[in-house]
């Protein structure tokens, strides 16, 4: 084999390997998503009935926190879940990009009322779901959460984070 066939040949196989390794870079999780952490703090679900039900939630209070949310999660603990704190009450909108796991999603006013529930949202999906009016916080816990402990819309949420810690 003469040099100018090698050259092109191992110029050939370089290329191949650099192509994979940005491919394989490419589509695996994001290195930023590993960096975000996140505060743990109890919090409380009311129900109009005169049930609590009491959860350890991680605090998503940065825009990087609130970016990553559960994203890569492949279980959640029945008694956890994420509150994101969005500082001043506004249309919120989520989506379940990058999410593992199906969620409840609840859409909290400014003194902790729910006051719209999205229940079941599908992993991985980008359908946008809507806070159908201005809240200041979401709290996300594993799909079927809200119907197995008779969530509703009116119930209160209290967590220090809220401001309405019991």
């Amino acid at each position: 084999m003469d040099v100018s066939r090698l050259k092109f040949l191992a110029s050939a196989i370089l290329a191949l390997f650099l192509f994979v390794v940005l491919s394989v870079t490419a589509f695996s999780r994001p290195t930023a998503a590993a960096d975000v952490t996140f505060t743990t703090e109890p919090l409380v679900i009311e129900t109009a009935g005169g049930a609590r039900h009491q959860f350890t939630v991680e605090l998503a209070l940065q825009s990087a926190q609130r970016q990553q949310g559960l994203m890569y999660r492949k279980e959640m603990a029945p008694d956890a879940g994420m509150l994101f704190d969005f500082e001043a009450p506004r249309e919120v909108t989520m989506w379940m990009r990058n999410t593992l796991i199906p969620l409840d999603m609840l859409f909290i006013d400014a003194k902790g009322r729910i006051t719209h529930i999205h229940e079941g949202a599908v992993p991985l999906s980008e359908t946008v779901v809507s806070s159908r009016g201005p809240v200041d916080f979401v709290l996300e816990l594993n799909a079927g959460e809200v119907k197995r402990r008779s969530i509703r819309v009116g119930d209160r949420v209290r967590s220090a984070q809220i401001g309405n810690a019991p």
